[in-house]
């Protein structure tokens, strides 16, 4: 998990519809750290059903992977959560946006909690290793064969 990617949470509706919310992480070696905020729909759906479910995808035409992971979601607030949260945001914008201050305290200042998914479950994929043993190489070397993704 040492690239920067950007996730798919997933959390449970009321009415038992999914939602989906494309997310900043951390991994620290256990569990999925995600910032956010309390007033979110994430947020007030994770405190009623503490699930959730976090995919990271590569998506290169021919060698897409990735994996999603699902567990028991904690919400986590105060400094514990500010400590994190301060975490993940470097890991994601510059050193100028976080010391700019129209943007680096006001992030910190928005995302007031953390989600710490513990994952029960794991499926991954790679779809360079389908077309090795699949089509023996065909999509990912042959020209024209699969489309650029729209990135």
């Amino acid at each position: 998990m040492q690239g920067r990617y950007i996730a798919t949470l997933a959390t449970h509706n009321a009415f038992g519809s999914i939602h989906l919310a494309a997310v900043w992480f951390l991994w620290d070696g256990s569990s999925f750290l995600v910032s956010t905020y309390s007033t979110s729909r994430k947020a007030r759906n994770v405190l009623a059903h503490p699930q959730a479910s976090i995919m990271i995808d590569v998506r290169k035409a021919g060698a897409e992977r990735g994996l999603c992971a699902s567990g028991p979601a904690e919400m986590l607030s105060g400094e514990e959560s500010r400590q994190i949260n301060l975490r993940v945001h470097q890991r994601y914008m510059s050193e100028a946006a976080m010391a700019d201050q129209r943007v680096g305290p006001v992030m910190n200042e928005l995302a007031d909690v953390t989600f710490r998914i513990k994952p029960t479950s794991w499926v991954s994929w790679d779809m360079r290793l389908l077309d090795a043993q699949v089509f023996s190489g065909l999509l990912g070397s042959t020209p024209g064969y699969l489309l650029p993704l729209d990135t």
